[in-house]
This record gives C-alpha cells, sequence and structure tokens, in this order.
C-alpha cells in the first residue's frame, strides 16, 4: 500500500503532552506548535483592504513548472468567545476517563454551540459524538459534527428548528479507546428567547403609530431604531424600498432581536434606485451585534456601477456570535461595473473585522441566493475572523461568480493572527450555474467556484450537491499560506465546466492546500466547457500531506479529458491517493492522467508512475441514472464501488451518506462514492 507523506509542515498541536500518532492517524504527519496560539501571518504576504479586489481565478494554467521548494504555512487559531480545551493526554496506566465542557447550557433552536471533549489515561485521545444516543444526532434533537482540528475532540452542534419534546438532549462524548467511558452535556432547547415586545410593521403603516398589529410602522428602520434586547419585529407583506441599519443588540439574558415576516406573508426589502455608500447592506450590520435573527425576507435589486460602492444584501462587519440568518431569498444584488478593482457586490457578507473578538457561532440556512452579478466577489462570503459557523440547506445558484465561500488571510480582520475562517459546517447545500464565464470582468474564463475554502481551516464540507459551476477547489491566494484541515466527503459534483475538484494555488506566486482530506465522493462528466474543460481532479502548487480515497471519478464520455491532473512538481508528494474507482468510456488503456507534469496515457500506466491508486479499480461505478435529469448517482447491483473503500473510520468518512443513511454498513465496511448501501 502507498506510504502517507512524511514532510512536516508546522502547524498548532493540542497541547503539551499530546499524542502524534493520534493525531496522525487522521491527518498524515505533522509537527504541532500550541493549540490555542493566534495563528501566524508571515510579513511577506500583502494585505487587501475589504473594499479592494482582486482576480479571485485567473485562467488555471494547463502545464508549467518549478523548483521544489519549501513552503511554510501557517492555520488560525484564533481564540474566539468560546475557549477551547487542550486535549489530555493520560500518563502511564491509568484509567480512562471523559469530561466534557460546556456541560449545562440552554440554546436557541438553530443555534450553533461547540462542545469539547477531554480524555484522560489513554494516548488515544479520540471520541465519538453522539445525540441522545444516535450517532451525529438528528433533525428533532439537534445534530452534531467533529470540527476538524485534526482531532476528534471538538464538535460543533446544530439546534433543532423545534423545540423538541422534552427539551432537553443529551449531547455525549464516547471514548473511542474505551468505549464504556464518556462524558455527556445537557441541552436545553428554548424558543430564541423574546423576553420584550412584538412590534409590527406594514406598508399601510405610519412611523408616528405605536407598532402595534392595529396601529403598525411605516418602514423598518423605524423598527430597527426602537427595538431592545428580546424584541421581535414582524414585518407584513409588501415592497419596502430602504436600507435598513441595525442600531441595538441581542444579548444573552433579555434575548434575540429578530425582524422576520409577518406569519403567512413575504416582505419584500427592494434596492431599486438606493446607492451603496461603501460597502452597505440592505440588511446592514457594522461593529458589535449579538443575537439578531433575520428570516423569512426577500432581498433584491440593489445595484451599483461605481467603483467602491459595494451593494450587499445582507452585511454584518464587526463582531458579535449568535446570529441566525434563515429562510431569506436574496436576489439581483449587482456589479456592473466590468473591473476587478474595488468593483465587488455579495448577497450575503459575514466579516469578522476585529480581533480578538471574533464573528462566531454563526446559522446561515434555508436561504435561496441566486441570478446575483458581483464582480470579483463572492455570493456567500465568510472572510477574516469568523468562527462556529453551520452553512445548511442553502440554495445558490444562477451567479457569475463564486458560490459559497470561506476565506482567510487577505486582510480583513486588524490582527492577522485571527485572519482566517475556520470551524465550520458546510452540508447539504445545492449549488448549480455558477461560472464565470457570463461575467464581464473574467472575459470566458471558467474560475468561478462553486464552493471555495480559500485559506479557511477546520471545516466539514459534507453531502452537497455542487453541478454545471466552475469547480470547486481548496487552496490559498496568498502565498506562504495554506487552506487546512478541510474534511470534503459525501459530496455530489458534476457537469463543471472546468473541472470537478481542485486543490493547491493556481500559480507559483500563491499559496496552497495542506492537509486536507477528499473522501467518498462521487464526480460525473466534469470538465465539460470544450477546449477550456480539464477533466475531473486537480493538484496544484503547493499541496502537502492531502488525502483522496473512496472517491467515483467518472468522466463518463469525455475522453479527451483527464481524470487526475498533477501539473507541478512543486511538491513531490502532494497527495495520498487509493480505493478510488476511476472511469470513463474510452477505457483503462486509453485514460489520460498527469502526474508530477508529465502526461501518462493509461491506467497501469500511471499507477506505475506515480505509485498512487494502488487499490483502486477502473470500471464503471454503474451510476443508477444519468440519462435523464434527476440523475441519481446511487450505484447500481453489482458496482465495483460496493463496499470497495477502506474504512477511515467515522470521523473521517462521516456519520452518513449523501442519502442520510449509515456511511459504513453493519460488517464495517464501506462503498466507493457518496452513497451507501
Amino acid at each position: 500500500m502507498q506510504q502517507r507523506p512524511t514532510s512536516h509542515t508546522t502547524l498548532a498541536h493540542p497541547g503539551p503532552g499530546a499524542d502524534k500518532k493520534a493525531l496522525d492517524k487522521t491527518f498524515g504527519a505533522v509537527s504541532y506548535l500550541n493549540q490555542l496560539e493566534p495563528i501566524r501571518k508571515y510579513s511577506n504576504i500583502p494585505s487587501k483592504t475589504i473594499e479592494g479586489c482582486e482576480q479571485r481565478h485567473p485562467r488555471r494554467p494547463l502545464g508549467g513548472h518549478m523548483k521544489s521548494s519549501t513552503h511554510s504555512h501557517a492555520v488560525a487559531m484564533g481564540l474566539g468567545q468560546i475557549v477551547l480545551v487542550s486535549i489530555l493526554v493520560g500518563m502511564g496506566t491509568a484509567q480512562v476517563s471523559v469530561t466534557i465542557s460546556p456541560s449545562l447550557i440552554t440554546t436557541a433552536t438553530l443555534a450553533t454551540q461547540p462542545f469539547t471533549a477531554t480524555v484522560t489515561g489513554s494516548s488515544n485521545t479520540a471520541v465519538t459524538w453522539q445525540v441522545n444516543g444516535v450517532s451525529g444526532g438528528n433533525a428533532t434533537n439537534g445534530l452534531v459534527s467533529t470540527t476538524v482540528l485534526g482531532t476528534a475532540n471538538e464538535a460543533l452542534y446544530l439546534a433543532p428548528s423545534a423545540v423538541p419534546s422534552p427539551a432537553s438532549v443529551s449531547v455525549t462524548a464516547i471514548s473511542q479507546a474505551d468505549t464504556t467511558k464518556s462524558a455527556t452535556a445537557t441541552v436545553t432547547i428554548q424558543l430564541p428567547s423574546r423576553s420584550g415586545v412584538t412590534y409590527y410593521v406594514s406598508t399601510s403603516g405610519n412611523d408616528t403609530n405605536a407598532g402595534t398589529l392595529s396601529a403598525p410602522w411605516r418602514t423598518i428602520q423605524h423598527a430597527a431604531d426602537t427595538v431592545h434586547a428580546g424584541d421581535t419585529v414582524q414585518v407584513e407583506g409588501g415592497i419596502y424600498n430602504e436600507i435598513v441599519t441595525m442600531k441595538t443588540s441581542g444579548n444573552s439574558t433579555a434575548g434575540y432581536i429578530t425582524f422576520t415576516n409577518y406569519p403567512g406573508q413575504s416582505p419584500i426589502v427592494d434596492g431599486t434606485g438606493l446607492v451603496a455608500g461603501g460597502q452597505t447592506g440592505l440588511f446592514s450590520l457594522e461593529g458589535t451585534f449579538s443575537y439578531i435573527i433575520i428570516q423569512g425576507f426577500e432581498i433584491r435589486n440593489f445595484s451599483s456601477s461605481t467603483r467602491g460602492k459595494v451593494p450587499v444584501g445582507i452585511d454584518f462587519e464587526g463582531a458579535g456570535s449568535n446570529i441566525e440568518i434563515l429562510n431569506n431569498h436574496i436576489h439581483n444584488i449587482v456589479q456592473t461595473l466590468g473591473s476587478c478593482n474595488a468593483a465587488n457586490a455579495l448577497a450575503i457578507a459575514v466579516y469578522g473585522t476585529q480581533a480578538p473578538a471574533a464573528i462566531s457561532n454563526i446559522t446561515l440556512k434555508g436561504n435561496e441566493i441566486d441570478h446575483n452579478t458581483t464582480g470579483c466577489s463572492e455570493n456567500v462570503s465568510f472572510d477574516g475572523n469568523v468562527q462556529y459557523f453551520v452553512m445548511a440547506n442553502n440554495v445558490v445558484h444562477d451567479g457569475d461568480n463564486i458560490g459559497l465561500d470561506n476565506i482567510g488571510f487577505e486582510g480583513v480582520s486588524p490582527n492577522s493572527a485571527y485572519d482566517q475562517a475556520r470551524d465550520g459546517w458546510v452540508f447539504q447545500n445545492t449549488v448549480y450555474n455558477i461560472s464565470s464565464t457570463t461575467n464581464p470582468v473574467y472575459h470566458n474564463q471558467v474560475g468561478a467556484d462553486g464552493y471555495y475554502c480559500d485559506g479557511c481551516t477546520r471545516i466539514i464540507v459534507e453531502r452537497n450537491l455542487i453541478h454545471d459551476s466552475d469547480l470547486s477547489e481548496m487552496a490559498s491566494e496568498h502565498s506562504g499560506h495554506v487552506s487546512s484541515y478541510v474534511m470534503f466527503r459525501n459530496n455530489i459534483i458534476y457537469h463543471s465546466l472546468y473541472v470537478g475538484l481542485s486543490i493547491g494555488g493556481y500559480s507559483k506566486n500563491v499559496g496552497g492546500t495542506d492537509h486536507c482530506v477528499i473522501v467518498n465522493n462521487s464526480m460525473w462528466d466534469d470538465g465539460t466547457y470544450g477546449s477550456s474543460g480539464l477533466g475531473e481532479l486537480q493538484i496544484q502548487y503547493f499541496s502537502t500531506n492531502n488525502t483522496i480515497e473512496n472517491n467515483i471519478v467518472d468522466g463518463y464520455t469525455l475522453t479527451t479529458k483527464y481524470l487526475l491532473y498533477d501539473f507541478t512538481t512543486s511538491v513531490p508528494n502532494p497527495a495520498v491517493l487509493d480505493y478510488n474507482d476511476y472511469y470513463n468510456t474510452v477505457g483503462a488503456a486509453g485514460s489520460l492522467w498527469n502526474w508530477q507534469s508529465k502526461s501518462i496515457t493509461g491506467f497501469s500506466a500511471y499507477q506505475t508512475a506515480s505509485a498512487q491508486d494502488a487499490h483502486s479499480t477502473f470500471a464503471d461505478p454503474l451510476y443508477v441514472n444519468v440519462t435523464t435529469s434527476p440523475y441519481n448517482f446511487d450505484v447500481a447491483s453489482g458496482s465495483p464501488a460496493l463496499n470497495a473503500g477502506t474504512n477511515l473510520g467515522v470521523n473521517t468518512v462521516g456519520v452518513l451518506d449523501y442519502a442520510g443513511n449509515a456511511r459504513v454498513n453493519g460488517s464495517g465496511q464501506i462503498n466507493i462514492g457518496a452513497y451507501e448501501q
């Protein structure tokens, strides 16, 4: 079996005495500093202003060489507002014990909450997580998943959308060294605390009214000027042509300030004719805000043709915690200036612009985001000092630049030690028709990602559907920096215009990808954009210590495209690849590959030249239906993918497959691809 890379990258470790072997079991060989130190950013990295802009994706080179070089990296370890507990390793033959922190909390529906487990008495400090006895939890009692730290000991819990019965649930960490040992936290779920008044806004109202249901206000802004922590604003249907600037924060005592639609009605915040002043949201929070909910709005028609005037649907710049953005429809946010110098627009921007205080505990769920013209920016951007977040069940489509983006190292935070989106969970989103071919800035280039980790760290990306977009990737656009510890698993990608999935920087002048794991994804028919289409998998500059296993990589009838394209020699062993199923209709002997900048024809020749994919196969995966839409990427009986994967453990492959079934069967076997049976 191919040996995993042994080159060491200096990152942060979980504390004195931590067991390096246990950490390496998940992410490969790595040296560690201190887990709770802030990240280090090297002085040779150019800074970038928030309003400034650079071309996020110049055309990727289809070849190129550079001399092998030493490449140092740093990852974000910002403290946020919740102190992480260092993993302690017991000494001698002490009995295994587990503790959990926090152990008793009350939280709101759809709020996020990190938990940390500490294991003593064993060199194996890993744990598995349950909610009410169910591995990974469920929609009724809440979901839990490990946050990628190189260990399994921190989890992010997402509360359910409704209060369960009973209202208290148990979040349990179970030792993997001794499954009889565990620790449990009690979580009480409640509706967002609304200790105050409910106010009403209507297009037939008047701001001199009392704000009652019978005498509503006219503008949402007047409500924002008036409310206090714990208050709720219900907005009736109709068009509100205004920019809403939040003035007051909620708090943990009085509760959330909630802006929501009146039940059964659809209020529209419309930006027609309004002018952005700098970066401006139709809903705008600038400063320190916590315990805010924005839900149930249509937000639309905000545009700019002026450099530095950046229209945004929902804009949060600053610090705070417990923010929920739920079930909104954001569309036609437009930048018409055809250049890439502060000519941006965004549907949702969450920018952590303070330090050490982060924007933390954010839930972005159930939103539809479409038909935005974003210039050199993104549809959804979490950038800078942002920690502990969930992006789930959103639909992002028909945009001319990046769909979902988690970003670091752009100078958004005033302290480079905290300038990195981290500790997030991106799951069950649908992203499609995202392409820069229609973007006036990019001149028919294929560079818009469905999902992009641009310098993020410790993110789980799972069970998403991404199709008819240019590509998805994990990389960094800043020299000396990397995307790191991203778990990209159980996703479906098809009909990508440029390439299905890419790791590494697009040139020798940018950063790379380190300790990222790509497992159990199903890919099909990627690289469709004529001569600009490349194929299925791409490895670019400065990729180190990565794992690509258990994936179906099916090029279908694109027989002139590459199944794998590793076009640089910047790193001799950029990833370990194994237990994958490759296919296209040209057959194994005629399939195209590139390894370390050398073009190869034939699967066997590639295996020999690369010393990779020793246990992989080249065979039709037998997808259930790729003939007519909607496609079904489950595999049929007799598929070579059935029980042919390698079980890397629940903390790596996940609890659930793409369809929500158990990821590993009762016999401990696992399929290749996104579906289990």
